[in-house]
C-alpha cells in the first residue's frame, strides 16, 4: 500500500485497497467479530486511507456481504517493536459512498 499523505498526522486520500490490506484486515477479523457479535461470511477492503503515528493508522472500507460495508481502524505498529496489527475500533452501517474518516472508538 502507497497512500501518502502530505500532513504529518493527517489522513492520506483514500484509495483502492490492496492485498497488504486485505491480509491486515483478515488479522483482526475474529477480534471484529467477537466484538460485534457476528460472523462476517464476505469480508473484502475495497478501500484504505492511513495515517502515519508511531506506527500507521488504517482506516478500510470492507464489504461485509451485499450493499453493507464497515469501516475498520487498525493500528500497525512500527516494525522494530515486533507488535501485531490491532483492531483499535469500527463503525457499523456503512455505505460504498460514505466517505473513510478520521474516527477514534466504535460505533
Amino acid at each position: 500500500m502507497s497512500s501518502e499523505c502530505n500532513v504529518p498526522g493527517g489522513l492520506s486520500e483514500a484509495i483502492p485497497a490492496d492485498e497488504e490490506v486485505q491480509k491486515l484486515c483478515d488479522q483482526v477479523k475474529a477480534d471484529l467479530e467477537e466484538k460485534v457479535g457476528k460472523k462476517y461470511d464476505e469480508y473484502k477492503a475495497i478501500k484504505v486511507s492511513s495515517q502515519v503515528v508511531a506506527g500507521i493508522n488504517y482506516f478500510v472500507k470492507i464489504n461485509v456481504g451485499g450493499s453493507n460495508f464497515i469501516h475498520v481502524r487498525i493500528f500497525k505498529p512500527l516494525p522494530n517493536t515486533g507488535g501485531a496489527p490491532k483492531l483499535h475500533g469500527y463503525q457499523l452501517d456503512k455505505k460504498e459512498d460514505d466517505p473513510i474518516e478520521y474516527f477514534e472508538g466504535s460505533k
